[in-house]
């Protein structure tokens, strides 16, 4: 003891010093390093010493966030990289060079070259025949499919990615028909009722449209009738259509888009105009004094063309024009009969299928 007294100075240092090594416990402590030949000193590296185990879940987290960095994960991806704590395994070489912000669920782009038909190239892009028969009444008033596509014209649809086992895919979000270097777009809306549709982008839809009369007309001179005395024949027959008086010479326009499948005389028509609208509807217009330039079997016309001017050639009694609507080849009044009409979105409807439109339109252009 008088040793220790000797060596240890008179400071508070030393007397703290003195009063452990009285305890053999804080003795046997302090000399176990020299008994057991351990030493911990500046010298240790940083990285030999095992960190405390409250920290473990941080080291995991800082590894997860590291390796995710180094996969190319980008800052969206963070939060589900520093939520996991199981070891992660390395992102596979499609994943990393997948678009970063690529999602399985996301609208993607298919194209189709028509070969033989419209049906036939929709069928190849998996879309059912309801669907593709919506689409094709759908371009109705600006394609007619049976005889406007050739092959190589182009065909792009916007799908979403079929779910589960399903076996066709749902409506196009939108549809592209390239031909003849123009592009068509209709976009996909449906309506309060959950009836699906194709719209234009400004909102407009592309159901086929009539007009109802054909001419500047001053009055019904004979209406449509199941059975009327014939003022030429004299004989009880039907009346087919309506007689829209007129002076000769009057335009006459066709009043939906249509391809002319007769021309030229027919008894008691005189010059005469057969046009096949859309399905399931014709119309026709007799006794014409004479045609518009240019026009056969088989010209395509729009609605609202001039096809020819009034006259009274075959049975009349005077200068009118008489005009039928056929639904299904048979014989409806014109100035009653149900004509399919466009129709436009309006409001937030029509502003929200607009900026739908520009996204999509975009993404066809881009494929």
């Amino acid at each position: 003891m008088a040793l220790l007294s000797s060596v240890v100075p008179a400071t508070r240092i030393g007397k703290a010093v003195l009063a452990c090594a009285l305890s053999s416990a804080c003795a046997a402590f302090m000399l176990s390093p020299f008994l057991f030949g351990h030493r911990v000193d500046d010298d240790t590296p940083a990285s030999t010493v095992t960190p405390p185990a409250a920290h473990d879940a941080d080291a995991l987290r800082a590894s997860h966030l590291d390796a995710a960095s180094a996969a190319g994960a980008t800052l969206n991806d963070a939060p589900s990289a520093l939520t996991s704590h199981a070891p992660q395994a390395p992102a596979s070489s499609a994943a990393a060079s997948a678009a970063p912000n690529a999602s399985p669920t996301d609208p993607h782009i298919e194209f189709a070259t028509v070969d033989s038909s419209f049906a036939e190239a929709m069928q190849r892009l998996g879309v059912d025949a309801n669907v593709t028969n919506l689409i094709a009444r759908s371009f109705a008033s600006q394609i007619d499919f049976r005889r406007d596509l050739r092959k190589g014209d182009r065909i792009g649809l916007v799908m979403r990615p079929a779910s589960g086992a399903q076996a066709v895919q749902n409506e196009p979000l939108a549809v592209r028909v390239s031909r003849g270097g123009t592009d068509y777009d209709l976009f996909l809306h449906r309506d309060l009722k959950g009836k699906p549709f194709y719209y234009t982008a400004d909102g407009l839809s592309d159901k086929p449209s009539f007009s109802r009369y054909p001419l500047d007309f001053t009055r019904v001179s004979s209406n449509f009738a199941a059975r009327r005395l014939d003022p030429v024949t004299h004989r009880w027959q039907s009346h087919d259509g309506v007689d829209l008086a007129a002076p000769v010479g009057t335009p006459v326009h066709a009043t939906a888009r249509g391809t002319i499948s007769y021309i030229g005389r027919e008894t008691g028509y005189g010059k005469f105009i057969l046009i096949d609208n859309m399905p399931p509807y014709q119309t026709a217009f007799a006794h014409l004094s004479r045609f518009a330039k240019g026009l056969h079997r088989g010209s395509h016309v729009r609605r609202g063309q001039l096809i020819g001017y009034v006259g009274q050639t075959g049975w009349t009694t005077g200068p009118h024009l008489h005009y039928e609507v056929r639904v299904n080849r048979v014989a409806r009044n014109p100035l009653t009969v149900m004509l399919p009409d466009n129709s436009r979105l309006h409001g937030q409807e029509r502003k929200r299928l607009a900026q739908r439109a520009k996204r999509l339109a975009a993404l066809m252009s881009a494929g």
